[in-house]
């Protein structure tokens, strides 16, 4: 068997990050999405998740889990829970690795990798995770309006930028590929008061060190 990815998002360049990033590079390749040459940060639509995917499996990896920071579009998913998503919608994703008809082809969360994720979590004693969720990808970079939330709402869990296109690339390239997505904010709208950027910032904080301790709970079982 290859080596387990680990992809983690952009809270694992705040305060707390350079923990979570310890965690996850104890039991795996570990890769940070948003970070660019010399460490400048990549925003979502520009990533290039076909190279970073591809430097995964070149380096022997052969399954991914994605690290996520999402907003809840439901005010009963609160701030704080990770969710493992089991689809997800991306109407403006045209992200491919292939040319010609080869590019029309199914893709989606791998259920028996999934399946594995949420046991090993369970197992290795880390805290709640959801099992299953419709993950919505936007394009961003800017956050959604109230009115574009509202939409989603009536059809996915979760709002994020960079989980689907991501899932695409690996499904392509054939790594299985599964989600921990981190509840860091309630989607603008869902609240009773506006999203504030420095709120965001300190709930991706405190989310950092529970999320720090639920890999190295669940890691040890998925590096196997």
């Amino acid at each position: 068997m290859g080596r387990l990815a680990v992809i983690l998002g952009s809270g694992a360049a705040g305060p707390g990050g350079a923990e979570v990033v310890a965690a996850a590079e104890a039991h795996a390749t570990v890769l940070r999405r948003h970070a660019g040459e010399g460490g400048a940060y990549v925003l979502p639509h520009r990533i290039d998740h076909a190279f970073n995917l591809r430097s995964l499996a070149g380096a022997g990896c052969d399954r991914v889990l994605a690290v996520s920071s999402v907003g809840s579009l439901d005010a009963g998913l609160g701030v704080g829970e990770l969710v493992c998503p089991d689809d997800f919608v991306a109407l403006t994703s045209a992200v491919t690795t292939f040319e010609g008809p080869r590019g029309h082809m199914l893709a989606g969360f791998d259920p028996g990798w999934r399946e594995r994720v949420l046991g090993a979590w369970d197992a290795g004693g880390a805290g709640p995770l959801r099992d299953g969720g419709v993950y919505w990808q936007t394009a961003g970079p800017r956050f959604e309006t109230p009115a574009e939330i509202r939409l989603l709402a009536a059809h996915a869990d979760l709002v994020g930028m960079t989980v689907a296109s991501e899932c695409i690339v690996a499904c392509e390239l054939g790594l299985p590929y599964a989600a921990v997505c981190v509840v860091d904010n309630l989607a603008n709208g869902v609240a009773a008061r506006p999203l504030s950027p420095a709120e965001l910032e300190r709930d991706r904080e405190r989310n950092a060190a529970r999320l720090r301790d639920d890999l190295a709970a669940a890691l040890p079982g998925l590096a196997k």
